[in-house]
Parts: C-alpha cells; sequence; structure tokens
C-alpha cells in the first residue's frame, strides 16, 4: 500500500477491501474479449472469401469496415458514459457487440456480413471510454497507471490469444459460422456478468467495505483540493487547450504502430522472413503478449513512482519519453536484420515498450477530472482510431509502390518521434479550466 493509502485508512482498523481491481480485472477480460471477437473475421477469411467467392479488394472492404463506425462512435460512446455513467453503457455494449458477432454467422453474403461488422464496430465503440471513466470514478491517483493498463492491456493480450482461439473453434466444430455462434453468445453472457459485478460509485457496491470507500473518497478529496479546476464548461472548450490535442494526436501515433504491426506484421514475416503458418503463430503470439507484459510493466511503474511522491509530469513524460524512444530505435533497427530470432526479439521490444503508454487512459480524468473523463477518452480514442483507419490503407500503399517494407518500417519509426513530442508538450498536472 503506498504512504497516502496508508495515511487515508489509518482510522480504520479493518483492511480495505480490493473490489476496485476485481473490476479492472474483469475490465482486462472484457477488453480481451473485444479484440478477440473483432480479430475472428481476419482468421476466418480464407474460409469466407471461398465460400462468398470475393477478391482481395472486397476482403480488405470487410476488414476495413469495422473501423468506420467503431471510430465514429468515440465521441457519443464517451458521452454515454458520462451522462449515463460507465455500468450500462459497459454492459450494453458487451451484450450488443456479441449479438452482431452471432449475427455474423447466418451471414449468406458479403455485404450482410459488412453490415453486421459496422454493428460490431458501433458496439464495441464505448468500452474504452467508458473504462476510462470507470478508472477515473474507482481509482486513486496513485492508482490509475495500473487501472489504464489493465483496462488497455486486454489489446496486446487480445492479439496475442485472438488467433488462438478462434482458429480452435473453427477447427473443433470445422465451421467458421459455429466459431462466430460460441464466440458471440460467450461474450453477451460476459456483458451479463459486467452488469452483475460493475457499479458505477464505490457505495453502491455490496462487497465494497467501509474502509475501501472512505479511500477511494478522501483520495479523490485530496485530488479535487489540489487541481480544483472549473466546471460546467462547454464540450469543446477541451480543444483551446494543447494538452488535449496533444493526447489525441499522440494516442494516434501510438495507434499508428501498434495497428500497423497488428495488421500488417504477420504478412511482413510471411513473405521477408519466410514464417511458415506455423511458426507465425507462435511469433505472433510471443510477439503480443511482450505487448501485455509491457503494459503491466509501465502502469506498475508509473504508480510506484507517482505513490513515492514523483510529481505527475516528471512521471509520465520520463515513462512516456523511454517508451518512445526505445519503441523508435526496436522498430528502426527491425529493418536492419534479418535473422529470424533477432527480428521476433525487436518487435517484441517494440511492443513491450511501446504499450507503456496504455496509460495515456489515465490522461483523460487528469485534464478533465471524473465529470467529463469519458467525453476526453472518446476523443482520445477517435484519434487513435483515424490511425486503425488510416494506417493499413497507408502501409499497404507504401509497399504495392515501392515493392519493400523498408520505408514502412520507418514510417513506424517516425511515428514514434512523433510519440515522443505530443507526449512530452502535455501538461498531467493540472486540469484543465473549462
Amino acid at each position: 500500500m503506498s504512504d497516502q493509502a496508508a495515511a487515508i485508512a489509518a482510522s480504520s482498523a479493518v483492511k480495505p477491501s480490493g473490489v476496485r481491481w476485481k473490476i479492472f480485472l474483469l475490465m482486462l477480460f472484457l477488453i480481451s474479449i473485444n479484440y478477440i471477437d473483432r480479430a475472428s473475421l481476419s482468421v476466418a477469411m480464407p474460409l469466407i472469401s471461398k465460400e462468398f467467392d470475393i477478391d482481395p479488394a472486397t476482403q480488405g472492404l470487410l476488414l476495413s469496415s469495422f473501423f468506420w463506425t467503431y471510430a465514429f462512435m468515440q465521441v457519443p460512446g464517451g458521452m454515454l458514459a458520462d451522462r449515463f455513467k460507465p455500468r450500462i453503457v459497459i454492459a450494453s455494449a458487451t451484450i450488443f457487440w456479441g449479438a452482431f458477432q452471432a449475427i455474423a454467422a447466418v451471414a449468406t453474403s458479403w455485404w450482410m456480413l459488412l453490415l453486421t461488422r459496422l454493428g460490431l464496430g458501433a458496439s464495441e465503440a464505448p468500452i474504452y471510454p467508458a473504462g476510462g471513466k470507470l478508472n477515473a470514478i474507482w481509482m486513486t491517483q496513485t492508482e490509475r497507471g495500473r487501472g489504464a493498463t489493465l483496462l488497455d492491456g486486454g489489446a496486446p493480450l487480445g492479439a496475442a490469444l485472438g488467433s488462438i482461439v478462434i482458429a480452435w473453434l473453427i477447427a473443433a466444430f470445422d465451421s467458421w459460422r459455429a466459431a462466430f455462434i460460441i464466440a458471440g453468445v460467450g461474450t453477451m453472457l460476459c456483458g451479463l456478468w459486467a452488469w452483475y459485478y460493475i457499479r458505477n460509485e464505490p457505495r453502491q457496491h455490496p462487497s465494497v467495505n467501509e474502509a475501501e470507500a472512505r479511500y477511494i473518497e478522501q483520495a479523490h478529496a485530496l485530488e479535487d483540493a489540489a487541481s480544483p479546476g472549473a466546471h460546467g464548461g462547454n464540450w469543446m472548450a477541451y480543444f483551446r487547450f494543447r494538452s488535449t490535442w496533444c493526447m489525441c494526436l499522440g494516442w494516434m501515433f501510438f495507434n499508428t504502430t501498434f495497428y500497423g504491426l497488428l495488421t500488417w506484421m504477420p504478412t511482413y514475416l510471411y513473405k521477408i522472413h519466410n514464417f511458415d503458418i506455423k511458426t507465425l503463430g507462435g511469433a505472433s503470439f510471443i510477439i503480443f503478449f511482450a505487448g501485455f507484459v509491457g503494459e503491466l510493466v509501465g502502469g506498475w511503474i508509473g504508480d510506484t513512482w507517482r505513490a513515492r511522491g514523483g510529481a505527475p509530469n516528471l512521471v509520465f513524460r520520463t515513462l512516456f519519453g523511454i517508451a518512445a524512444i526505445l519503441t523508435t530505435i526496436s522498430i528502426f533497427s527491425v529493418a536492419y536484420v534479418t535473422e529470424p530470432i533477432a527480428v521476433v526479439t525487436l518487435l517484441s521490444s517494440t511492443l513491450f515498450f511501446l504499450r507503456w503508454c496504455g496509460m495515456y487512459w489515465a490522461i483523460p480524468s487528469a485534464l478533465a477530472g471524473r465529470e467529463k473523463s469519458g467525453f476526453l477518452g472518446g476523443c482520445m480514442n477517435l484519434g487513435g482510431n483515424i490511425a486503425g483507419i488510416m494506417t493499413p490503407l497507408i502501409v499497404g500503399f507504401i509497399v504495392q509502390a515501392t515493392g519493400s517494407y523498408f520505408l514502412a518500417l520507418m514510417y513506424f519509426a517516425a511515428a514514434g518521434i512523433a510519440l515522443l513530442i505530443c507526449s512530452s508538450l502535455i501538461d498531467y498536472s493540472r486540469k484543465l479550466p473549462v
């Protein structure tokens, strides 16, 4: 327990319960399911393209369609979390995206699949902004780094497990349709679990004892007294400040590299380094699991430093700076090595340090406080998913135009430098006065 926690809990002889950590372990699980479901079409595409006789251009259209509605619904999803609170938004989003995942199993044409992907994207969109809102409500200042990385850690963990889980379901039932139904129904059950366990406020949760509730409330009171900010301002007033723009752009550059690796890395390893399918699956798991471990390590370092008195600007600028620099060096080096083990090691290093920036999900509450953290989280993730839409297209154009992945890797390295600049220009120490 941190010094702050000890001081706040000193008046109680009962140890604070740990419900907030269980909630964020549940969020880690839900985000992992999120990424498994969104990856299902990629895994099943060889079977689907054969069944529906669709060409590569149409396959690309199907694979990108998820991001159209996912990006568009980020800000509305955050506003819903602010207005209706995170519990109902998280549970509803999970149930609805599970439904669209299952409905895809009865598609009889590619355009019906496209419609289910649009529904999947719209339904999944609120989960991150609502999770950021939950982080602001349930976690203290010295815990939000770990809360953010547990929330965001589902991305690399789901990416690592997604291909394995969906491929196993397809093989076990000899049907991509059965796999989609099982995944969808399972996700809907997880949505009911989220509704059962998550609460909007600590005192609403039946398992939170008085010591934990008081610990969170007093930590929030100290936080508000130190940086009260203003209230009731216009939503768009946040965009008068450099920190808001740098947060959104920084997350966009972060996702430029992450989504670039998520979408193009398997093809790169297959074509350039001659990985077979079996080796490719194992390498992908190692690389993305390294990202998951890095996410947890970064959050732990950040919170430990904060708990020992580290100033927000010093902690976040230092950790994001280290992450961006080492990410850039690692991805830059990939272009110059040919040994397969070295390539996998450098890509693992890239993901390990890049995912330290999962702590970006602590920034909306730092800038906006608890009331409007959902809105700012949605704005931030809109920037991230603009990268999700554009990066696969840009990399594809580079590879087609040059016949090489070298400039694509340099593009990722440039994104790492831009991430460094944006992260260094954010003021993490005060709420924006709007």
